[in-house]
C-alpha cells in the first residue's frame, strides 16, 4: 500500500510537470522555425533551424521597440517588485510585532484585498489615475504594483517564524530605535521572506496584462505582455507577426527563469519558514 501511494504521488507529479513543460517545449520548437515551417511541420518537431534569424527579425521590427518593451517590463517588474516587497515585509512585520487598537480589523481588511481579483480593480484605478492626470504614464502602471495584500499576509506569517521577539528586545535594550531595529536586526532575518514575496510579485507584475491595457496608449510605455498582444493583433493581416510573437514570447520567459534559478534557495527557505518548531 505504501509503495502504491508513493507511485501514485510520483505519477501525479510527472503528469503535472509534463502539463507545465509542454507549452514551453512547444514554444522552443516553434521559435526555431521559419514562417512556412511553422504551419507545415508538427508542433513538437524542428524544421529548418531559424532561431537566430527570428531573433534578428524581432530586434528589427518597429525600430527595436521589442527591447524597449523588455526594458519597460524589467522596470515595472524588477523595481516594482523590489519596492513592493520592502513595503510588504515592513507591513507584515508591523502587524506581527506591534499592538495597536483595531489591528486585527485592519488586517482583516487587508485579507479582503486578497479576495478581490486584480482585473476588478483596473477600471477604478483608471478612474483614479484619470482624476490626478497620470493616465498613459509610467506611474499609472508602476504605483498600483506596490500594493500586495497577499504579500502582507505572507510577511506576517514569515515574520512570526523568523524573528524572535527576544532578539528585538535585546536590540532595543542596547539603544536601537524601531527603524534601526527593523533595518539592522529584523530585515536580515527576513531576507528569505523578502525574496519569497519578491518572486511572487515579480511574476505577477511581469505577467500583468489588463492594467497596462487599460492605462496605456503610448506604445513606448508598453510592457512585453501588451506589446506582444499588439503584434498578435497585426498577425491577422500580416502572418509574419505570428513568428515574431512566438519568438518574443520565448525571450520573455528568460528573466523569469533567471530570477527563479538565482533566488530559488531563498524561496525554498521562505516557504518552509515556521514549519518546524
Amino acid at each position: 500500500m505504501r509503495w502504491m501511494s508513493r507511485t501514485a504521488v510520483n505519477a501525479l507529479l510527472a503528469v503535472s510537470a509534463l502539463y507545465t513543460l509542454l507549452p514551453l517545449t512547444w514554444l522552443l520548437f516553434a521559435s526555431t522555425k521559419s514562417l512556412s515551417d511553422l504551419y507545415a511541420t508538427p508542433g513538437f518537431a524542428f524544421g529548418e533551424f531559424n532561431l537566430f534569424a527570428n531573433v534578428e527579425a524581432v530586434a528589427r521590427e518597429g525600430g527595436g521597440v521589442f527591447f524597449r518593451w523588455y526594458l519597460n517590463s524589467l522596470l515595472y517588474a524588477g523595481v516594482g517588485a523590489a519596492v513592493s516587497s520592502l513595503i510588504t515585509v515592513a507591513c507584515g512585520y508591523a502587524f506581527d510585532k506591534y499592538q495597536w487598537l483595531g489591528k486585527e480589523k485592519l488586517f482583516g481588511a487587508v485579507l479582503l484585498g486578497v479576495l478581490v481579483p486584480t482585473t476588478a480593480t483596473a477600471v477604478p484605478l483608471y478612474l483614479l489615475a484619470s482624476k490626478i492626470g497620470v493616465v498613459n504614464t509610467f506611474w499609472s502602471v508602476f504605483v498600483p504594483t506596490l500594493v500586495h495584500p497577499f504579500g502582507v499576509y505572507l510577511a506576517r506569517v514569515l515574520s512570526a517564524g523568523y524573528v524572535p521577539r527576544e532578539v528585538l528586545e535585546a536590540a532595543r535594550s542596547d539603544g536601537a530605535g524601531e527603524i534601526r531595529t527593523f533595518a539592522s536586526v529584523a530585515m536580515p532575518m527576513l531576507l528569505p521572506a523578502y525574496v519569497t514575496i519578491f518572486l511572487f510579485q515579480f511574476t505577477a507584475i511581469w505577467n500583468n496584462f489588463f492594467l497596462p491595457l487599460v492605462m496605456l496608449n503610448d506604445q513606448n510605455l508598453y510592457p512585453l505582455s501588451l506589446g506582444l498582444f499588439a503584434w498578435e493583433k497585426q498577425g491577422h493581416a500580416f502572418p509574419e507577426f505570428h513568428s515574431l510573437v512566438i519568438t518574443g514570447s520565448l525571450l520573455s520567459v528568460v528573466p523569469l527563469l533567471v530570477v527563479f534559478l538565482l533566488l530559488q534557495r531563498f524561496w525554498k527557505a521562505g516557504m518552509t519558514a515556521g514549519s518546524v518548531k
